[in-house]
């Protein structure tokens, strides 16, 4: 597979599943735009094929701006990974509008806004492969996370409407619908859960494992291998479809 000539935009590209699928999309010859809210740590990982810039997806102004300014250096986004996300988990009762507002604004607003200013330039080519990337809490509810997995319900949602508003055409539209992954999130809901019950940090983190059907954490480079699978040859009949990756069935 080569994806030479195609330009490629991964939000939240710096760490974790976002880096795995910008660098395994870089391998294969896209030119890749990575985004995230803090510059120093895209260009630790920037490189060959790969330029970060700097954007806030709960930013309407950024977005424009910043993949205006990607399109206008590297051509039309024929790839876009709308990845950019936050997993925090919090009873109702507990969550304030704050939060879920923010929950809301990063994991679906954001996507919203990538998603929309990516076709602008993609609509204009002949084939498009949008990716969002959900979870498994958007196909079901996940226990203490109520605000998350109403986001990602609604990412999924997003997903499907725009797989057939496109049908028949040379653009896809998928989401990949994880369980926990071993990223810096797990991490900080690590010591998030540990805080909270009072467990060790061990016990907390297996809290998460024991979640995955197989009883381990995914590697992203394992999600980021789906991601491949929806942009090469072969991929234009999967269209609209919740790419479960948790190690069984859900």
């Amino acid at each position: 597979m080569t994806l030479t000539g195609k330009h490629a935009l991964v939000t939240g590209g710096g760490t974790g599943i976002g880096l795995a699928i910008a660098q395994a999309l870089a391998a294969q010859g896209a030119q890749v735009t990575i985004t995230g809210r803090r510059q120093e740590v895209l260009d630790q990982v920037a490189g060959a094929n790969m330029t970060g810039m700097a954007m806030d997806v709960r930013s309407e102004d950024e977005v424009v701006a910043t993949i205006a300014a990607a399109v206008e250096a590297r051509g039309p986004i024929q790839i876009c990974v709308a990845n950019a996300g936050i997993a925090e988990g919090r009873a109702l009762h507990k969550t304030s509008l704050e939060m879920w507002r923010n929950i809301m604004a990063t994991n679906l607003d954001g996507a919203f806004l990538t998603i929309r200013e990516s076709l602008r330039g993609m609509v204009q080519t002949d084939w498009g492969r949008v990716i969002t990337v959900a979870s498994i809490a958007g196909l079901h509810g996940l226990k203490g996370a109520a605000g998350y997995s109403a986001s990602k319900h609604g990412l999924i949602g997003l997903t499907r409407s725009l797989s057939e508003d496109y049908l028949g055409t040379g653009f896809t539209f998928n989401a990949i619908c994880p369980g926990y992954v071993d990223t810096p999130i797990v991490t900080r809901n690590t010591e998030t859960i540990a805080q909270r019950t009072g467990l060790s940090a061990d016990k907390a983190r297996d809290m998460m494992v024991n979640e995955n059907r197989h009883r381990r954490l995914i590697e992203p480079e394992e999600v980021a291998a789906a991601a491949l699978w929806l942009v090469g040859p072969g991929s234009q009949s999967i269209n609209g479809q919740c790419i479960e990756i948790a190690g069984g069935q859900i």
